[in-house]
């Protein structure tokens, strides 16, 4: 980084925000297989929370490469390369207030540690969307495994890259579960955690 590049403080601070919205600004990360249902779960949290006067914003695997990340690949390099902005993005956005929710595969251990690191401490909620990889191939809502076994596509998660499952996060849901019940649970989470109101 350059010498002449110096970080900003600025005047209104996230605390602030925070009392401002009444309520506390965490990144709800959810992680899994493709298939595993986090878009589902994520959007459904999104919207709970907005009928609880909740500020909220929800980064989405696929909308992100839409913009932000059109420039990469699936490569490992540039899957490393996508969460890193990612958690960028989801660091500045809590920093304004916000609970922000999103939904990435995002593989490797070592990648959301890392987001995890760059926020404050307690700021970071790691999901984790536990649904066997034999379910998320029967949903298959965007024909990926499909073309992942016949191998029309390569470098697919679960299939010919790993996929490194949370040893400890902070919550673990059952992906075979309704969606509409995977959402109280993290509702109540965020309640006992004293982030949203009771």
């Amino acid at each position: 980084m350059e010498n002449n590049i110096v970080w900003h403080a600025h005047p209104v601070t996230r605390i602030e925000r925070e009392r401002l919205n009444e309520h506390g600004a965490v990144v709800v990360w959810l992680t899994g297989l493709s298939g595993s249902g986090k878009s589902s779960i994520a959007g459904g949290l999104e919207q709970a929370l907005h009928h609880l006067n909740v500020h909220t914003y929800l980064l989405d695997g696929d909308n992100v490469r839409h913009g932000l990340c059109q420039d990469l690949s699936f490569s490992d390099r540039d899957r490393k390369e996508n969460i890193r902005r990612v958690g960028e993005v989801s660091g500045l956005m809590m920093d304004a207030g916000l609970v922000v929710i999103t939904a990435f595969i995002s593989p490797y251990r070592d990648d959301r540690e890392s987001v995890s690191l760059r926020l404050p401490a307690g700021h970071f909620i790691e999901v984790f969307v536990d649904t066997p990889i034999e379910v998320c191939e029967q949903r298959d809502p965007k024909g990926l495994y499909k073309k992942a076994r016949k191998g029309e596509i390569t470098q697919f998660t679960g299939v010919d890259l790993p996929y490194e499952a949370p040893l400890k996060p902070d919550v673990h849901l059952d992906g075979q579960q309704p969606v509409e019940e995977l959402v109280i649970q993290l509702i109540d989470y965020l309640k006992g955690r004293g982030i949203i109101k009771s």
